[in-house]
């Protein structure tokens, strides 16, 4: 396949120079050109027969134009052809392996993973649908295996009943109930993620009261998670009122917020706050960030020194501190992760991340499958990749180490240990080196106790 890139390049060149449209939108440019000039003469034009004679005198141009328009997409539409053969050619269509799926006897986990996805992306009719449909399919699988007639025989009922606790990803005794979402799951997972999408579009509109309204009210379960969502929230609230020289409440901004004693409403923005220029966001640090002194003092003395130079904040110190050119954005990732981080849900759906794996390592899987039938050999490890997969920085989750004696992964049943010297081995690989209790590092001189020896945590 490697070999054939140098001549498919190529193709593409000629694709690139040949099918162009430049040739074909210039014909029809004239076509039109001559039918409004055909017009004007005819509209100018009082002597009735007059008309006639012109779109006589048409009709042989206006066609040879037509004709002319259809060579040129026939010439790019041969050359787009060619290509397409070529690459026929290059990357002939393999069968994939399919004697052996990991997922087949958890298509319950399968439907939870599309429904996750729906309701991350937004799409939350479709996600309804599907959950209720795969709640009747597994209801009326469940019914007809609860039957001991169902099937009119005595020797396939074993079967069915497999397939049956297979389609509802359980056993038959609770495959109801784990296989899919409930009604009252599916209503209240529905209800949070419109919250946030509903949140996300106030940040995408540089409104950030409903987002901090939501931080405070979650503020305790975010500490313990020790993030700062909060104040990166009323950080950039701080900034985004700096920068403004209007910044009014807007009518869907201050409906349905009632101010509280002290003259602020629920997302901690008062009134009088939203007021023009520095004086309102100074009069916004004083009454929102004093909660946060014991963590973010540093920050908060320099948002606030940054407010002396406000006529020229650009040629400040302070303006890689004000910039927002992507700070909604980010704070709108950021509060997507923590959202769902709440819900015990990963900032990304597992869906997209399965399948964009997959698609990553499967030209290597087909590689490797074709590799191992030619040597009529097989893929021995089920519960593992039989190779390394290139996966982006984005998709690496945790940390591994290989142990340098063995070569192997290491694993919570044979974690990596560390030596008094430093280097670190397996734990299988230090106990086949040990002799009785006392070891020799395989790198160095030293010896040591196996007590030493510390485990490490990646």
């Amino acid at each position: 396949m490697a070999d054939n890139m140098p001549m498919l390049r190529k193709d593409l060149a000629a694709v690139a120079r040949k099918a162009r449209l430049t040739s074909a939108v210039n014909d029809v440019d004239s076509i039109i050109a001559q039918l409004l000039e055909a017009r004007e003469s005819i509209a100018a034009g009082r002597d009735p027969h007059a008309a006639s004679l012109i779109l006589t005198k048409l009709q042989n141009p206006i066609k040879e134009g037509f004709e002319t328009v259809n060579n040129d997409l026939k010439a790019v539409s041969k050359t787009q052809k060619e290509f397409g053969k070529a690459l026929d050619r290059s990357f002939p269509i393999t069968p994939l392996p399919t004697e052996y799926d990991v997922m087949q006897k958890h298509p319950a986990l399968i439907n939870r993973a599309i429904a996750m996805h729906l309701l991350r992306e937004g799409h939350f009719d479709v996600s309804r649908v599907f959950m209720d449909e795969a709640r009747d399919m597994a209801s009326m699988i469940t019914n007809v295996t609860a039957d001991p007639d169902h099937n009119g025989y005595g020797g396939d009922g074993d079967h069915e009943d497999e397939d049956a606790a297979m389609a509802t990803g359980g056993s038959l005794s609770d495959s109801h109930e784990a296989a899919n979402f409930t009604q009252v799951e599916s209503k209240n997972l529905q209800d949070k993620f419109q919250r946030l999408y509903s949140i996300l579009q106030d940040i995408k509109t540089h409104n950030l009261g409903p987002a901090i309204e939501w931080s405070r009210a979650n503020s305790d379960a975010l500490e313990e998670r020790g993030s700062n969502l909060e104040f990166e929230l009323c950080k950039l609230q701080f900034i985004w009122l700096a920068k403004s020289r209007s910044h009014d409440l807007s009518p869907d901004d201050s409906e349905g917020e009632e101010d509280d004693d002290d003259g602020r409403n629920a997302s901690g923005f008062g009134m009088s706050q939203f007021s023009n220029g520095m004086s309102a966001a100074f009069g916004y640090a004083r009454d929102n960030f004093d909660r946060f002194r014991e963590r973010h003092l540093a920050e908060i003395e320099r948002l606030s020194a940054a407010l002396v130079f406000a006529s020229n904040i650009g040629e400040s110190p302070y303006a890689t501190v004000f910039e927002t050119a992507t700070a909604f954005e980010d704070l709108a990732a950021a509060f997507t992760r923590e959202f769902c981080s709440l819900l015990g849900l990963s900032a990304e759906s597992p869906l997209y991340v399965a399948a964009t794996a997959g698609t990553i390592a499967l030209p290597r899987l087909i590689k490797f499958i074709g590799a191992t039938r030619s040597q009529r050999t097989e893929w021995t490890t089920a519960s593992e990749m039989a190779f390394e997969t290139p996966l982006p920085a984005s998709m690496t989750y945790h940390s591994i180490f290989v142990c340098p004696v063995s070569k192997e992964q290491t694993t919570r049943e044979n974690p990596p240990m560390r030596l008094p010297c430093g280097h670190v081995l397996a734990n299988d690989s230090l106990r086949n080196l040990a002799k009785g209790t006392k070891f020799k590092c395989p790198y160095c001189p030293a010896d040591g106790q196996i007590r030493d020896a510390q485990q490490i945590y990646f």
